[in-house]
């Protein structure tokens, strides 16, 4: 099914422009990344909650959880090759940055299988592994979403989930990346070099 102008599509039109971009996710993961696949299910299905109650495009917010672990199924070298190949500009160490690759390689990639779709479900994937400082309320929602859906287990995501509503997007965001920060401090992982930046950034608009 070919829709030029995905936006301005019927309702009809656009559900079953996602049932074919499941069915094609379907193709890709289910047999070699069958809990992968549940999850970027249930982060589509918890991305298009988030965007109802915080006013932002539900479609585009379902399609961006669909696809935002579209390149989960590649190995670290497959990624480090392809991140090289586009030019992938990555603030540290490529190596070690191998964990979020996944997302930027996506963005890359995936525009040429759904062309109907806008640039701000691309950037929303590229976003939802690094952040940025100047997240959109798409961004926002789909990397909570990452964090939230339902097979995500532990009282951060329990906390998280109990104030969906009841604070704005932004401070729900900075407490989602606050808890992912400290995760990577408090287990000695690399932490990417641009984290600190944005951590810095919301915390001085008062998100904290």
């Amino acid at each position: 099914m070919i829709v030029a102008d995905i936006q301005n599509a019927t309702e009809d039109e656009k559900l079953r422009y996602l049932t074919r971009m499941r069915e094609l996710l379907s193709v890709r993961m289910e047999e070699v990344k069958p809990r992968r696949y549940k999850h970027s299910l249930g982060v589509a299905r918890t991305a298009a909650h988030l965007a109802e109650v915080y006013g932002v495009d539900s479609f585009l917010a379902e399609a961006a959880g669909l696809v935002h672990d579209w390149d989960k199924v590649l190995d670290d070298s497959e990624l480090l090759a392809r991140a090289a190949q586009y030019r992938i500009r990555l603030a540290g160490s490529p190596t070690y940055s191998t964990p979020l690759l996944h997302g930027l390689v996506a963005a890359v990639e995936l525009p040429h299988i759904f062309p109907e779709l806008p640039e701000e479900v691309w950037q929303a994937i590229a976003r939802h592994t690094v952040a940025a400082v100047d997240m959109t309320p798409l961004d926002m929602v789909v990397f909570i979403a990452d964090a939230i859906e339902p097979m995500r287990q532990g009282d951060y995501a329990d906390e998280l989930r109990a104030l969906v509503g009841k604070i704005s997007l932004e401070s729900l965001f900075f407490k989602c990346f606050s808890q992912g920060l400290s995760f990577v401090i408090s287990t000695g992982r690399y932490l990417y070099p641009t984290a600190i930046t944005i951590y810095n950034a919301y915390a001085t608009k008062g998100f904290a």
